[in-house]
Order: C-alpha cells, then sequence, then structure tokens
C-alpha cells in the first residue's frame, strides 16, 4: 500500500542528495537512509557528514588493478569497514578521485551488471559472495580481491 505526504523544499533537497540518479524514488532513498526492511546496517543519524571521514582512509591500490575493481574495492572497504552508506561510500571515492558519483556507480553497476538496489543487498550479504562475484568478473586480478578481503576481514 503506498501514501501519498506532502514535504518541504528542505526534505526533497536532502532526499535529491543522497538519491542515485535513474535509480531511486523518494521511498527508496527514505528506505535507505532509515534501514528499512531488514537492513543490518547499525542504525544512527540520518543526517551524514561526507567530509567526516578523510581521504588517507580510503585505501589505495595497485596501477596494475583496472580503475573500475579499484572503485569498487574502495565502496566495498567504506561500506563493509567502516560503516558507510553505499551513497556515503560512493560521494568519497568520487571525492577523493576527483570524479562524479555518477561515474563511480557506473563502474559498479555496469562491471557487475547490477542495479544501485541490487548493489545495497550484495553489500548486506557475507562479503563471501562479494568477493566471488568480483574474482568471476575481474579473474585476472584475483590476487589484488584476495589480498582485499583478507585485509577486510
Amino acid at each position: 500500500m503506498f501514501y501519498k505526504i506532502d514535504i518541504d523544499e528542505d526534505i526533497w533537497s536532502f532526499l535529491k542528495k543522497h538519491a542515485e540518479p535513474f535509480e531511486d524514488t523518494p521511498n527508496t532513498v527514505l528506505k535507505r537512509l532509515l534501514h528499512v526492511n531488514g537492513t543490518t546496517a547499525k542504525a544512527r543519524d540520518v543526517q551524514t557528514n561526507v567530509s567526516a571521514i578523510t581521504k588517507a582512509e580510503i585505501p589505495s591500490f595497485s596501477n596494475s588493478a583496472p580503475a573500475a575493481l579499484q572503485q569498487i574495492l574502495e565502496v566495498i572497504f567504506l561500506v563493509k569497514k567502516l560503516g558507510h552508506t553505499r551513497t556515503e561510500a560512493t560521494n568519497l571515492v568520487a571525492e577523493k578521485r576527483g570524479i562524479a558519483p555518477q561515474t563511480v556507480i557506473d563502474k559498479y553497476c555496469r562491471q557487475l551488471n547490477k542495479q544501485a538496489y541490487e548493489i545495497d543487498r550484495l553489500l548486506e550479504e557475507d562479503v563471501e559472495v562479494t568477493k566471488m562475484l568480483l574474482e568471476k568478473h575481474f579473474f585476472k586480478h584475483r590476487d589484488i580481491i584476495h589480498n582485499f578481503f583478507s585485509l577486510l576481514r
């Protein structure tokens, strides 16, 4: 069942700021931010401060790894190790690299052939599922993936 609600301009702006273009609806943004539907993430304040984590805390990878793999691993690190949402992690990686967040989104969605909400589910699962998926898509870089997930534990 769906309900219609009226929201202020500042709330609308907040939702837009946290939405994935062409992926999210206001409802999916609220569900993600409020951790609705069994999300295992810790409850925390809805307002986020992306600049709270310095760029230095995001891991760096060998230049032999493709940019797509590096960005995906950086997002995973920020979500799994530091407790950020995927959107926050995406913004941090984009900020670190001086690129648009949509570029990072494109990396994990296109490379893994998944939509943003599917990536959210994947990040909620056991890391072994994510590791296997990455090894399948980046089979030439299994050593980098294996080392990353060893450190992640």
